[in-house]
Formats: C-alpha cells, structure tokens, sequence
C-alpha cells in the first residue's frame, strides 16, 4: 500500500476516534450493556453514546439519560466523551447481592469520568452515582441522573411530589397535580405517580452526609420532559441557605448515591426507598432497643410558664393518676425551652433543683428528659453579644457564628453556630455533661437545621459543605450524650438526621386545633416512610384543652397514627384535660396501636399540600383503618376493600376502639363533623 496513502488512512482513523459525538458517524450496530435486575427491570447502557434506558415491565420508563458534573465553569457530560470501558465486579452488601457495573469515560485532555451502577439479582431498583477524577477538582454541582424523557405509563391524577428539606417555618410537603405544564424540585427524595393505579418512579439520594440533593421533574401528565437528581442543591425556601452550595474538592470527587425504582405502587416505593436508606448508612447512634417512648413535654402549654413547683406536679400526675399510660417501664417527663429557670446561674450555676426534679421522676416510676437547641445562639440580639463567653470554653460567641455571604446566618429567632468550630463543641460538652449528671435519661433537641447551613468557610478547614458540618456537629453531640439518654429530634433535616437520633417530630409545632393536626397529617400522608429510616417519629404534643371530645378523638388520632405518643397540657392545673387524659391515655386498645411504633400509610397520595382522610396500617392479624372528618358536616365514607388490601367478602369482625362498637359491614361509614374514629379489623 502507498504510504502516503496508508497514513492519510491513519488520520481519517483518529479524526473518527477523537471527535466529539455530536460530530462523528455512530456505528450501525450500537455496543449495548444489559444490566438486568429483578424479575422485570432493566437498565440498558450505550457504550457508544454514552446514555442509558430504564426498562420496567417491558416498557421505557426513563429514555436517554445520563450523568454530568460542572467542574470549575466547564461541563462534563458522560455522553459528551470519546471512549468508554465497562467493568463488572460482583458484590454483597446489607441490602442483598449484585453487579457492580463501572462505565469509565475517557478524551484527551478532560478528566476521567465514572459512572457506577449497583444492581441487585432480586430488587427492581438500582443505585447509581459519579466520579470525576483528575487534578484539583472542585464541584458544587455533580448530576449522576439526569434525562430529557421519562415516562410512568399511567394516565389519569398524575402526582409529582414535593418533600420538604425539614420541617421548620410549618412548611409542608405538597403532591402536585401535573394536569398542567409543571416543574417541581423535591428536596432529597421526589416521586412521580398516578394516584389510582398508584404506579410510578421514585428517585431519592441515599446518603446525606456530604451533598444536598435536589430531585427536579418536569412535565404534564404521565410524561416528563426533565428528571435530574441533582447535587448541590440549595434553596431559600427549602433548605434556608443563603449563598450556593459549598464546592467538593480533590483529586477524585463524588457524588451521592441515587436510588431509582418504578412500582405498581408509589407507596410502597417510598418505603423501599427508606429501607435502602436505613441499611445503607449505618446509624451513628445505637439503636433504641427500649419500648416506644411515651411522654409529656413542657412545650405543649406550659411553655414559659414552668416552675419547679409545676414539673413536680406534672411528674405526681402522671405517677399517681395516669398509671395505665405506660410502655413497659417506660415513661418521660419532659421539660422543654425554660428549664433554665429551674437553673439558678445558668448551666455553669446551680443544678440543685433540676436534680431534684429529676430525683422525683424516678421516685414515680418515670425518667426525666431536658430541652437544647446545640448549634443556635438565642442572645446574639443583646448588646456586645458577641464578645459573650460560650459556656464551657474560653472562645467567644461572635468567634463561632456561622457566616454566609458575610453575613450571620438568623432563622427562627436564632443565629447559627459553625458546628465545627471548638468553642461550639466545648460548649456542647459542657452541656451534655452537666445534663448527664443530673441524671436526665432524654434530651429534645432543636433547629439542628442551623448546623447544614451552607457557610462561607467552616472553623475545620476540611469541612467545605453544609452536610459535612453537620456530620460533624452530631457525631460529637452523640458521643457526649453516650447510649444511655433518648434523643429526639424537633425542627431539622428530614432524611440526614436519622443517622443521629432515635425519634425525630414529622412536622413543626401543633398541639390542639383541628388545623393543626390536619397540618401533621399532611407531613405523615406524604412522609410516613421515614419511620422506616428513624426508630419512631413522632406527631408533636397532643394537647386536649378545653376541646370536645370529637377535636380530642382527631388531635390523638393524629399522634398514634404517627408512631409515639407525647403529650402537652398544663397537668400541673386542674382541668378538662385532666379527665381526658385517664380516659383516653389509659384506653389499652388505643395505647396498642401506639406500642407497635409504626406510622400508618395513606390510602390516597392526591391532596396537595393538605391530607387526605383516611390511613391504614397492618398489626399481627389485624388491619387498622383511621377516618379523619375534616368537615363541618357528617360525611358518609365508601369503604373500597380493594383498596384497602383487603379481600372482598361480604363481612369483616370489626370494632371502632374509641366508641367499642362492632360493625360486621364497613362499606359504609358515617362520621360526625370535625371527628375521627380507628377501626381494627380482623384479617
């Protein structure tokens, strides 16, 4: 052959090879990897393109995606590169086993970009997430899914999702109607579905340890013209960060791990998803191994007004009037924000009376649990406030406020410590120290969403993201409390703060009105998978007041469908409430339903940002059916046991626990105004 002709081949050789895919020919024959899971699942990668399908029951669910990552100003796309090579490697984690599949993406002069894909034999899920490797790299935005085209297959009230980032400033969780054009971004996890058939995807990160993540859909009905699981994500409104998201660094960065799944039913899909969470992030914290907790909490009406007279007569109450409202040994008596009041000087000062308090609890047979707010200044408004010395250290509180954009971080009335910084930590011990010597046996505490705030810089020049700091914070918080103390989470992230906690609230403050639990039960509608990745969540005080019994029957209800029960009067003073609490707290067929710690699922997911009526849960060889009536008017509820799980037959044993009333036909249920009433029936 002619040289010159055989080099000129040579050249039209590498032009093909190296030039980028929207200008090359792509081959006839495509290189395709089947990466099957599960009896019905598919993911389907292009080698040659760099993009993948998502095949569930025989049908394209998700079309042509792929991953990206912004690096400095430039975007890298996994379609974008010039070369692939596929690697297989199997392996077994805690979830079950499976293929590793690695795509690593190669061109001259970018850095080396891999894809990962963990895919189980027996799930019809898989997790995917991305690298990018090179010198100095830095990203505050990293996409390991990102796609143009999806589709769920089923028409009808088509739902996207919005999850809340936490559960601060009464913010709720909302399934928004895609009968129109609509674009949503959910915080962490989001799903997109038909409310009837109850088909569709779930996309959620599994680990929050680092990024945030965004999960962004777009589109009008069963069809999506955008789905993109982001990392990086911030928000004002949504995760309260003021500034971007902080940058990853280092010669290899990576992405969170992203779980992707299509199911028949979007439910079961959520607590598949919180399961995967679970076994994947280990929880810092021991396990809770001790009955569901039960309780009362100062915060509920007593609020400012405590005194160490009153939290005695709360803990004489509740030992000698209340002895049916017990799990095991196991009862708090909590005392909420305050409590300084029974502290003369201050946590450095006096305890005497907090011991003494916590001496009587036991005396009754219950445990006393204590309020904190770990990483939040409350006297940052007073003047020279921050050359105040943070207790337990010789730095100063102005030394440890978080800043952003050069500015202080203030929410909820209270400025945010950086978590990492040592007089925030010394002060942390301090505290857990002086709570640990009294003999508290429970601590609740709050706005720990101050510690994943984005910051300018953080004291631990390591630490560059919200989530790291918050990491941080916790784990020392967890190690000074040690395994002995409960731990209750109040306002904070939703999904990272189960790695350090046992209980943490589903919504933001609500004691007593009807608005209040309907509020509650909008976060336990749309988030009651989470008591798959906590030990319990918890619906806030129950307080009775001066309501009717029927405003009573909802507030309860509300908080055993949720998974504990804490409770809120002024037990201290005489009161209706008083009367309604033996009667209702020491009901055992009501105290079972919160024993067995899980919260109830929704039967519909089509309320928006409101809730729907009715809640079901499966104990032993029973199903419990809870029916809020919400209305001003009796309202008349069509029982569908189809739809409820249950077999069609012409009766069911049931009784309604608050009345004791038997029913043998449940088609039909009739509820008066502004009530609730539980079923258990006998499967």
């Amino acid at each position: 052959m002619n040289k010159n002709i055989f080099f000129s081949f040579l050249q039209f050789l590498s032009a093909v090879v190296f030039a980028q895919p929207s200008n090359r020919t792509r081959p006839v024959i495509s290189h395709i990897l089947q990466m099957k899971m599960g009896p019905t699942a598919t993911v389907s990668y292009d080698l040659d393109k760099g993009d993948f399908d998502f095949f569930t029951k025989g049908q394209k669910t998700i079309s042509g995606a792929y991953s990206l990552v912004k690096c400095r100003e430039e975007i890298y796309k996994s379609k974008n590169y010039d070369s692939r090579v596929e690697r297989q490697k199997a392996f077994v984690d805690a979830i079950g086993a499976g293929t590793r599949y690695e795509i690593e993406h190669r061109r001259k002069d970018w850095p080396t970009m891999l894809q990962v894909f963990y895919i189980y034999k027996e799930k019809d899920f898989f997790i995917v997430e991305v690298s990018l490797k090179g010198q100095a790299m830095e990203s505050n935005y990293m996409v390991p899914l990102i796609a143009e085209d999806a589709d769920i297959h089923a028409i009808g009230d088509n739902r996207t999702l919005f999850v809340p980032f936490d559960n601060d400033a009464f913010i709720s969780y909302n399934a928004k109607s895609m009968g129109s054009q609509i674009d949503n971004t959910s915080a962490e996890v989001g799903a997109v579905y038909e409310n009837g058939s109850r088909s569709g995807l779930v996309i959620g990160s599994v680990d929050q340890t680092v990024w945030k993540t965004g999960i962004r859909t777009a589109g009008t009905g069963s069809q999506l013209t955008r789905l993109e699981a982001l990392a990086g994500y911030t928000d004002a409104a949504v995760t309260r960060d003021t500034i971007p998201h902080g940058f990853i660094k280092g010669s290899t960065i990576t992405s969170p791990k992203i779980f992707v799944g299509y199911f028949s039913d979007w439910r079961q899909g959520l607590e598949t998803y919180a399961k995967a969470s679970r076994i994947l992030n280990k929880p810092y914290i021991s396990t809770w191994t001790k009955p569901t907790p039960f309780g009362w909490n100062s915060w509920g009406v007593m609020q400012d007004h405590i005194t160490y007279e009153k939290a005695i007569a709360v803990a004489d109450f509740f030992g000698d009037s209340l002895p049916g409202f017990r799990n095991g040994n196991t009862l708090y008596i909590d005392l909420d924000s305050y409590w300084d009041k029974l502290a003369i000087g201050g946590i450095e000062g006096e305890l005497s009376q907090l011991k003494k308090f916590v001496s009587h609890c036991k005396s009754k047979g219950l445990q006393a649990g204590i309020y904190w707010g770990p990483f939040t200044d409350w006297g940052w408004g007073q003047a020279n406030s921050g050359s105040r010395k943070m207790e337990g250290s010789h730095y100063l509180y102005g030394d440890a406020w978080t800043k952003t954009g050069g500015h202080f971080h203030n929410i909820d009335g209270a400025r945010a410590l950086d978590p990492t910084h040592p007089g925030t930590q010394q002060r942390i011990a301090l505290y857990m120290s002086k709570f640990k010597d009294c003999g508290f046996k429970m601590i609740k505490i709050d706005f720990l969403g101050h510690a994943a705030i984005e910051s300018d810089k953080f004291f631990d020049s390591t630490v560059t993201t919200g989530m790291q700091a918050y990491r941080k914070g916790m784990e020392y918080l967890v190690d000074q409390a040690g395994n002995d103390m409960l731990i209750y989470a109040a306002i904070s992230p939703n999904m990272a703060t189960a790695n350090y906690v046992h209980a943490r609230r589903i919504a933001c403050d609500a004691f007593k009105s009807i608005s209040d639990s309907r509020y509650t039960l909008n976060s336990v509608n749309y988030g009651w998978w989470q008591t798959f990745i906590y030990n319990f969540i918890d619906a806030d005080h129950i307080v009775f007041g001066s309501e009717g019994e029927n405003i009573n029957r909802v507030r309860l209800t509300s908080g055993l469908i949720t998974g504990t029960l804490i409770t809120g009067d002024d037990y201290a003073t005489k009161g209706p409430w008083r009367n309604v609490a033996k009667k209702l707290l020491q009901n055992a067929g009501l105290l079972a339903i919160a024993k067995n710690g899980k919260a109830f699922r929704p039967l519909e997911g089509n309320s928006g940002d409101s809730t729907n009526a009715i809640f079901q849960l499966r104990i032993g060889a029973y199903m419990y059916v809870a029916i809020f009536n919400f209305s001003n008017e009796i309202k008349n509820f069509k029982m569908d046991y189809k739809r409820l799980g249950l077999a069609i037959k012409p009766a069911y044993e049931a009784v309604e626990i608050y009345t004791d009333t038997r029913f043998k036909d449940l088609m039909n249920v009739e509820l008066p105004a502004n009530d609730a009433a539980i079923f258990k029936i006998k499967m």
